[in-house]
């Protein structure tokens, strides 16, 4: 690794460097960097795609209407935002909420590696379909079979979720969602698979 953030030791750091990154196109269209937030030293760190219209915003990940039933599933599992640290596989908003472009996943690929390294989660929660098969390598994933199924990934263990705004937009996935935050739940539960 390196590019930039590759060498970061501290959060406060990464972020600013994140911050005036113009690496990729998406330099020119976003309005602010959505870095992360959260716990530095969270036992469980959540991954999705790239930030929506409220996260370009107001420079938070998750704070729309995905973000509040986030929010609620966390509590529902015993835990809060602040417990957990909370990133996207690009750190800015692709134009008209498209998937990220190849060339923006590599110019973000260095600051997510740096957040993983620095948190050191017991748990990694990608979110969605795209989240999974990009930072987890699963090419043949498919999201309605494998969601909440737990995977290794580089001596972490990692499991697909559910995207937030699946359950929004299809109330079918509501309770699949539900039952992948009880699984997690379960993970944090046995010391023997962390």
């Amino acid at each position: 690794m390196s590019g930039p953030g590759s060498g970061s030791t501290d959060m406060r750091d990464l972020e600013a460097l994140a911050l005036g990154c113009a690496q990729c196109g998406l330099s020119k269209t976003r309005t602010q960097v959505v870095f992360g937030e959260g716990a530095e030293n969270a036992r469980v760190m959540f991954v999705g795609e790239a930030p929506g219209q409220e996260e370009d915003a107001q420079g938070r990940p998750f704070v729309g209407a995905a973000g509040k039933l986030l929010t609620a599933l966390l509590g529902g599992i015993g835990l809060k935002r602040s417990d957990v640290y909370i990133t996207n596989i690009v750190k800015c908003r692709p134009p008209g909420n498209r998937d990220p472009q190849p060339e923006e996943i590599r110019a973000c690929n260095d600051y997510l590696v740096a957040q993983v390294a620095l948190i050191s989660p017991a748990v990694i929660c990608t979110l969605g379909r795209y989240a999974a098969i990009t930072l987890l390598d699963l090419p043949d994933f498919k999201i309605t079979r494998d969601h909440g199924r737990a995977v290794r990934w580089k001596g972490l263990l990692a499991i697909p979720v559910l995207h937030p705004a699946a359950a929004l937009h299809q109330a079918r996935f509501m309770e699949p969602l539900r039952h992948d935050f009880a699984q997690l739940e379960q993970l944090l539960k046995n010391k023997n698979l962390l």
